[in-house]
């Protein structure tokens, strides 16, 4: 039996991820395949280390690729920093929190939780109020929550959680390579991520960064990590100077997340935070024109990933499914509390494009518009593109 040749059809990648891949990392990643420690391949990790360090703005030696998926970093950050019994405190405000929990569990910890609704973020008393009522070694929040569009401040809390003598554990799948990250100046002891949102890369490594507190802690555990493979002190000696063998790395994949940072580092960090927000800022306008509400508080909405309310008669499954088969265009639907009401339209990386504002919001008007839906044909796309010029 010979199975039909792939050919898969050409998306605009405009969901909560994957993104859009760029090129120049397509191409990467169909280079010729070495061995897992030839000297070449040895020499790309040091040199991939070194761009996440700068993306993450940090000097951890303990920064490197997981290789599995952002979930995998998730459980990374916590079983490493995680002994059975442990107190862990979690913020939840969408779907990850809640995973958040679900891993800290399995891990053994004694997890408690502070909760805001949907589209809210944290305020520093709350955080104090968390840990003086929980006393935890560990402390797991989500800085881009991808299920609500809600962005968290990380600076203003990481004092309290320092103070408190516990761990700060950033979950930055969403924010990393889209919005400013900085490990060292916030004070984030763990911090994950992953390959397929802003950075632009195929889903497949999680990067992540353990700090001096973080690595103290992880050094002297009373039991060993409950996961060999991601255990990271057998990692370090893999991705540190000793380069012990641990397990066959994806080394096409290093390839493809290699030049996908160049890629951010060539443009700049500043200028590809500036586009991921202008490129927000003219999605907002055109969606403003067709009163469609955003749900995250104001002050704290995501530029990458925009979570908006669908208007009150709107066939949810009718425009997604339109824009996937007429116009090549991927969005998301609402999980957990939200599905059904909520679109989440991701403008991530190599997505994050004038013209994939302009489509979009041309598709929107003409869908809407079948569904009888009130509107001003063009002002979406003006409204947007008055953004853009100026």
């Amino acid at each position: 039996m010979t199975a039909p040749a792939l050919n898969p059809p050409k998306r605009i990648l405009m969901g909560p991820g994957p993104s859009d891949i760029h090129p120049r990392v397509l191409e990467a990643i169909g280079k010729d395949t070495v061995g897992h420690l030839d000297p070449f391949y040895l020499e790309t990790m040091n040199e991939m280390q070194n761009m996440l360090r700068a993306l993450m703005k940090t000097e951890n030696p303990l920064t490197f690729a997981v290789s599995a998926t952002g979930s995998a970093g998730m459980e990374t950050a916590i079983v490493n920093s995680v002994e059975p019994g442990d107190n862990m405190l979690v913020c939840i405000n969408g779907v990850f929190g809640n995973r958040m929990t679900d891993v800290a569990e399995r891990a053994g910890a004694n997890v408690s939780n502070i909760e805001k609704p949907w589209g809210e973020v944290f305020s520093v008393d709350d955080i104090v109020q968390g840990i003086e009522q929980s006393n935890p070694a560990v402390v797991g929040i989500v800085m881009a929550e991808t299920s609500t569009g809600a962005f968290q401040p990380i600076k203003e809390i990481a004092q309290a959680v320092r103070d408190a003598g516990a761990l700060l554990l950033v979950d930055a799948v969403t924010s990393l390579g889209g919005m400013n990250v900085e490990v060292d100046n916030w004070g984030i002891d763990i911090l994950y991520s992953g390959s397929q949102k802003c950075l632009s890369c195929p889903p497949g490594l999680a990067p992540v960064s353990f700090g001096p507190r973080a690595v103290e802690k992880l050094n002297n555990r009373k039991e060993k990590v409950r996961s060999w493979y991601l255990d990271a002190t057998m990692l370090a000696s893999y991705w540190g100077e000793e380069r012990v063998y641990h397990h066959t790395a994806p080394i096409n994949m290093t390839y493809a997340l290699y030049e996908a940072l160049r890629v951010i580092h060539e443009e700049g960090l500043e200028n590809c935070f500036k586009r991921h927000l202008d490129t927000h800022r003219a999605l907002k306008a055109g969606l403003e024109t067709l009163r469609i509400e955003y749900n995250a508080d104001p002050n704290h909405q995501l530029p990458m990933l925009n979570a908006v309310k669908i208007p009150d008669g709107i066939d949810d499954g009718a425009v997604r499914s339109s824009l996937l088969n007429e116009f090549g265009i991927e969005i998301g639907g609402g999980l957990g509390a939200f599905k059904g009401k909520v679109w989440r339209i991701g403008l991530m990386g190599y997505a994050a494009r004038e013209k994939n504002v302009v489509l979009f919001l041309s598709a929107l008007e003409e869908l809407l518009k079948r569904q009888g839906y009130q509107l001003e044909p063009g002002a979406a796309v003006a409204a947007a593109n008055s953004i853009f010029q100026s």
